[in-house]
């Protein structure tokens, strides 16, 4: 691994440098949702593979920035309690499943059901909607599905969102509990995809010059945070879960016909 395993072209820089931005933008605002948008941008200047790992790399070292960005006394604790094993349960049935399930139809179906939930969002949003007490049942169902989506699909936000938005939480008790989730998921993938790396030893150097950008991305994200009024965030937050699952949609829909 040498510089000469470096991109010449300098779009990879300028590429590699707005999707780094955009993730950590993401992380710090919202605890995520962005991080979608990293393969398919990397992807334009490096080959898809080399994209995800760089992708998951980045992301793991976001999570650490980001978990360090809100306090411990943030996290939803019932919540956790109950989303994490099955999260974990997801996570651990996803890499079972990873050979024998076609990700697109996954990737469809999660597709269908986020763009629908976002729908409900905006035709109900000036009425009242009912705060969901803690449900053991309806935590370790979306955990399950978060962790499943997220192995298979990098598409876990949308399931964990679908639970987290209706629990009343504050916004940065929103933000902190599903950076403390995905914490947790992203680094049980990322030997997985470290190892899927040892073959281009050059990947690794590629996330290495994109790291300074994490920091930066991270504490605007924190900024726009704190800057945004809570109702606003979580519009905000639901408009990306909404473009995520119009991404999800459109690439699976092209996939399935058009592979």
């Amino acid at each position: 691994m040498t510089l000469a395993d470096l991109p010449a072209d300098w779009t990879f820089y300028a590429v590699g440098a707005v999707a780094t931005f955009l993730m950590g933008l993401g992380k710090g605002a919202f605890g995520g949702g962005l991080a979608i948008l990293g393969i398919p941008l990397l992807a334009l200047v490096m080959d898809p593979l080399e994209a995800a790992i760089v992708t998951a790399l980045l992301v793991a070292l976001m999570d650490l920035f980001a978990l360090a960005s809100f306090p411990r006394t943030a996290w939803s604790k019932p919540d956790l309690a109950w989303l994490m094993p099955g999260f974990l349960g997801g996570l651990a049935l996803g890499f079972l499943v990873f050979e024998w399930v076609d990700r697109r139809w996954v990737a469809l179906a999660i597709a269908l059901i986020t763009l629908a939930y976002t729908l409900d969002y905006f035709l109900r949003r000036n009425t009242a909607v009912k705060v969901l007490p803690v449900s053991p049942l309806l935590a370790n169902a979306a955990g399950a599905a978060a962790g499943f989506t997220t192995y298979i699909a990098h598409a876990g936000g949308p399931p964990m969102a679908m639970y987290l938005l209706r629990r009343g939480l504050t916004k940065t008790e929103y933000a902190a509990t599903t950076v403390a989730i995905f914490t947790v998921g992203n680094l049980v993938k990322l030997p997985g995809y470290v190892y899927s790396g040892l073959d281009a030893p050059g990947v690794f150097l590629k996330a290495l010059v994109l790291a300074p950008v994490v920091p930066v991305g991270v504490l605007v994200g924190r900024w726009l945070h704190d800057a945004l009024p809570q109702q606003r965030l979580f519009t905000l937050c639901y408009v990306l879960v909404g473009l995520a699952g119009t991404k999800l949609l459109v690439d699976a829909a092209r996939a399935l016909w058009f592979p």
